[in-house]
């Protein structure tokens, strides 16, 4: 299944190359099973919202390398994709941006068309791919900006998904400039925290680490202080301050595997796509995502998707 991947400091600008790839379970080795894209966002110095995102795995990807070895901030997003709905193109690679704030989902959300009548001509219009993913964040959006705050948007746009639509998983990362919502609905895949208290840092037995929390698919490495999020868990982080919150009750229209797809079931696995004989790489999918030839990685900023 797709991988997520946060990051907070609180502050200081660091730079994520230990958990993006140095890491025993880096995103870059992860992605090895999950090969049909790679992004990563960050925020300026002004807090503008930059991503790089291209529809390659990211151990093939120079640039995902170059980046975060080199660009510092104090809020990252990434993720690594394992497609299920839309095309190998640059439009359907995570992290997205929308009003300022980047967005990257793992899980399978049904019912589309009933979720675009949702939105306004104007509040589609931001919508340039063909995933569930960038549509549930035109819609969160949507209800960010009639709350007039982050946390009460969130909260009521996946209240209505659960309710109106049929969901396997909706766990999903949102971040603004210091802050990240992070969320596990329902239990169906994982999401898990390290906290500063708990061993979370910028990288971890370098000299001049910055405590940091950190939030993953999986853990990362071996250390005992990941924690589980909870089925429901909306957790909130303000720097490095940390709140939990669970405004959800169950989801009406439950998705079980047996309901997706072939390719959407394979995209919710832990394994991803089977390797190629003799050589623990994943095989080239001859599937109906193969889709055209790579697009060229593009590196983009401001509140456009």
């Amino acid at each position: 299944m797709c991988r997520l991947f946060a990051m907070s400091t609180g502050g200081p600008r660091v730079r994520a190359a230990h958990w993006l790839l140095d890491a025993p379970r880096s995103l870059r080795a992860q992605s090895h099973r999950m090969r049909h894209g790679a992004g990563l966002g960050w925020f300026s110095l002004g807090g503008e919202p930059i991503r790089d995102r291209a529809p390659l795995a990211a151990f093939e990807n120079a640039d995902f390398d170059l980046h975060a070895r080199n660009v510092p901030s104090h809020t990252f997003v990434s993720h690594v994709r394992d497609a299920s709905v839309g095309g190998l193109t640059v439009r359907n690679c995570h992290p997205f941006v929308m009003n300022d704030r980047l967005f990257a989902h793992n899980g399978v959300v049904k019912g589309l068309e009933t979720l675009r009548t949702w939105l306004t001509e104007v509040e589609s219009a931001q919508v340039s791919g063909e995933t569930d993913s960038e549509l549930v964040f035109a819609y969160v959006t949507a209800e960010i900006r009639r709350h007039g705050d982050t946390t009460a948007g969130i909260v009521e746009a996946v209240r209505r998904i659960g309710a109106e639509l049929p969901v396997f998983s909706l766990n999903m990362l949102v971040a603004e400039p210091g802050r990240i919502w992070a969320l596990r609905y329902p239990e169906s895949n994982e999401l898990w925290v390290l906290s500063p208290g708990e061993g979370g840092t910028s990288e971890p037995g370098a000299d001049g680490t910055v405590p940091a929390v950190v939030i993953a698919s999986e853990p990362m490495d071996d250390r005992r202080g990941w924690r589980l999020l909870r089925a429901g868990e909306l957790l909130v982080v303000e720097g490095l301050a940390e709140t939990s919150l669970f405004p959800f009750g169950p989801l009406s229209r439950p998705l079980r595997r047996s309901d997706l797809s072939l390719r959407e079931a394979a995209s919710q696995t832990t394994d991803g796509p089977p390797a190629a004989p003799g050589t623990g790489v994943p095989a080239p999918d001859s599937g109906p995502l193969a889709g055209p030839a790579p697009v060229l990685a593009v590196t983009e900023g401001g509140s456009g998707s």
